[in-house]
């Protein structure tokens, strides 16, 4: 029988491109000088081609051998998109090791439980931040040994064994190959779909992280039915903008790239994102709400700041927009022909160029996933003719369980099981999976693996949900957070929350009310919109703290609030859970703070626990509280923060006081 691999290692036929390094290889051989991935640097977009790629992976996965890295071991890999952590992570892979990758804005004592956790040796980071971290938090993790880093910035009085510079690596990688011929196509034969590809640690929103592990087979299966379904081929563009260390990010920049050979483009920088997206113009997209709902931000920002006939012009087309924009989307063929051409000016007026604006007039599809995103944000971007669409899944499942397939989008589920997924739902409305996409288990806790994986190979995922009439799944809430009033009506706060979060001049809400009597609310205003909006009317004010109080910010807030209410009085459903009352925080809700994970999740019991003393005010009647909060700064310093908190009701509707209003 012949031997399914060519004697470069790439494999004859794409049934034996079974693990990430065949993959690499086969898009290497059928397209050596194509782009595989873009670095923007100085300004100046760099081009690795698949060869290229190759090349590197190779002489890098010999240099890691060179130090003692070998198969099972697990490699971190800490920073921002930048090819060499590609490079990084394949090399880790053909050597059969298990890369593990971090978020990059962790400060370093988070990364002190998942270091121990995986018993990390091995470690290529970006910069002199990530190495100052490692070197901070050595003491702790005494089998770390070897630090790589790619950016010799900062570093070069560094004189510490621990470290070897990225270009180091490599030379040693070119002498183990002059010594070891044939070295790494021994090695990526040995590879198998059923090796252990990466482990993943979860946000850690009830305690700490988890590490999810997958194999070869489980991520690139979900990927390939995914990129099927939505016909990815390799002239498709994709910015990777979000952390490595996110699921999401690896399926979509990684695994999918793998699979489908597009090129993958690294940023400068977080601050240049929105200018790299407008000069590459992706045609694959993915944001998460957060993201969608900060662009927004930022065009409901500068049309306040434009004259006034373009502001009316704006909100006309706008209209027309939401009532007929995502209908032409899915092909209605029911929209009527002046609406059509309303739509067309439009579209030259108004929907290309904030296209345009927003780095979107390419897109093909777009995806949103992560956490529930409000119907009114997710129908604006429809509205503009782009192809956003929501999926469902998480860290455990590979990311794509649901999908909404092309013209059966629905503002409020997340579509049907995509092909190989089982669903059902339990009694309680808790939502199984059954997928090849699963998670193998968890890294060294049996115990959490068997609470969420049963017997029958079911994954209980935690989230409440049911299915509509046409089988597309509705997520309701994480099942633990869904409650009721004390009148028995259903409480659902992360819908209430992302109600909120529409409106531009609120970043974060949290939103209380299980086995109470009425809804409270948390607010954060997003210091960016307020301060514009406080700005154009003259308000003075000295940063967030005195900002987030001043009564005008209130009654913006209030307004903001009492349109959610007049929204939640027209569902029958929800109407019961308007809010009655609210304040605004005097500090932003903060990851370093504990409030929120590195995704910005809601730590909903953390931040319940941690200002109680202002959950209590709001039910007991109280007009203000006083309250002091020790905050930490980026550099690691920690300080306090204070102020009386004016407490607010908000005005409640019928459901006739609410169409009314409507």
């Amino acid at each position: 029988m012949a031997d399914p691999k060519a004697t470069d290692g790439a494999p004859r036929d794409a049934a034996a491109a079974d693990t990430f390094p065949r993959l690499m290889l086969q898009h290497a051989a059928a397209r050596p000088d194509a782009p595989a991935l873009r670095e923007k640097d100085l300004g100046i977009w760099q081009t690795v081609t698949w060869a290229q790629l190759r090349d590197e992976v190779t002489v890098l996965a010999a240099g890691l051998a060179s130090q003692g890295f070998r198969r099972g071991q697990n490699l971190a890999l800490i920073g921002e998109n930048r090819p060499r952590l590609y490079a990084g992570m394949l090399a880790a892979q053909v050597l059969g090791g298990i890369p593990v990758p971090l978020y990059q804005d962790a400060v370093a004592q988070e990364m002190v439980y998942v270091f121990r956790n995986a018993e990390i040796g091995f470690a290529i980071v970006e910069d002199q931040e990530q190495v100052d971290k490692l070197l901070e938090i050595r003491e702790q993790c005494p089998q770390l040994s070897h630090v790589c880093y790619d950016d010799p910035r900062g570093l070069r009085n560094y004189d510490d064994p621990l470290l070897l510079s990225y270009e180091r690596l490599l030379e040693a990688g070119r002498e183990w190959l002059a010594r070891h011929p044939g070295f790494f196509e021994a090695e990526v034969a040995q590879g198998s779909p059923e090796d252990v590809a990466a482990i993943f640690y979860t946000s850690g929103t009830t305690g700490n992280p988890k590490g999810v592990i997958h194999a070869h087979r489980s991520l690139i299966s979900v990927s390939r039915v995914a990129s099927e379904m939505e016909g990815l081929t390799h002239d498709e563009e994709v910015l990777a903008y979000l952390p490595i260390a996110w699921i999401g990010q690896n399926i979509f920049s990684y695994a999918q790239w793998l699979v489908s050979g597009f090129t993958v483009n690294c940023p400068e920088s977080a601050a240049t994102v929105s200018a790299d997206m407008r000069e590459i113009g992706p045609t694959y997209y993915f944001a998460p709400p957060r993201v969608l709902e900060a662009l927004l931000t930022q065009v409901t920002i500068r049309m306040e700041d434009a004259a006034a006939p373009k502001r009316r012009m704006f909100h006309y087309f706008m209209k027309v927009a939401r009532e007929v924009g995502g209908r032409l989307l899915d092909g209605d063929a029911s929209v009527g022909l002046l609406d059509r051409l309303k739509y067309r000016l439009g579209r030259l007026l108004v929907y290309g160029p904030l296209r345009n604006t927003l780095g979107m007039s390419r897109i093909r599809v777009a995806y949103t996933a992560g956490e529930a995103i409000g119907p009114d944000l997710f129908v604006f971007y429809r509205s503009l003719g782009i192809n956003l669409k929501q999926l469902y899944g998480s860290t455990e499942t590979a990311v794509f369980v649901c999908v909404q397939p092309n013209g059966q989008v629905k503002a409020d589920t997340v579509g049907p099981p995509v092909e190989g997924v089982e669903l059902k739902i339990t009694e309680a409305g808790e939502i199984l999976i059954r997928s090849p996409g699963l998670l193998r288990e968890y890294y060294k806790n049996p115990e959490a693996t068997a609470e969420v994986k049963d017997a029958d190979g079911w994954y209980h995922t935690g989230d409440a949900g049911y299915f509509d009439r046409d089988g597309h799944l509705k997520i309701i809430d994480r099942a633990r957070d869904v409650g009721k009033l004390a009148g028995g009506a259903l409480f659902a706060p992360k819908y209430i929350e992302n109600k909120l979060k529409f409106f531009p001049y609120i970043k974060e809400a949290v939103a209380f009310g299980d086995e109470r009597d009425r809804v409270m609310a948390f607010i954060n205003i997003d210091f960016e919109a307020c301060g514009n909006w406080a700005e154009r009317r003259n308000i003075p004010y000295a940063g967030y703290v005195d900002l987030a109080g001043r009564e005008e910010v209130y009654q913006l807030v209030r307004e903001c609030v009492e349109q959610v209410n007049a929204d939640l009085a027209q569902d029958p459903m929800m109407t019961d859970s308007q809010i009655h009352r609210f304040l605004v925080l005097h500090k932003e809700l903060d990851a370093d703070d504990g409030e929120l994970t590195r995704t910005r999740k809601v730590r909903r019991r953390f931040i319940a626990d941690k200002f109680q003393a202002l959950i209590d005010a709001l039910y007991d009647g109280s007009s203000s509280r006083f309250i002091e909060t020790q905050v930490r700064f980026e550099d690691g310093r920690t300080g306090s923060v204070s102020a009386d908190l004016r407490i607010a009701d908000a005005k409640t509707y019928s459901s006739a006081q609410a169409k009314r209003a409507a």
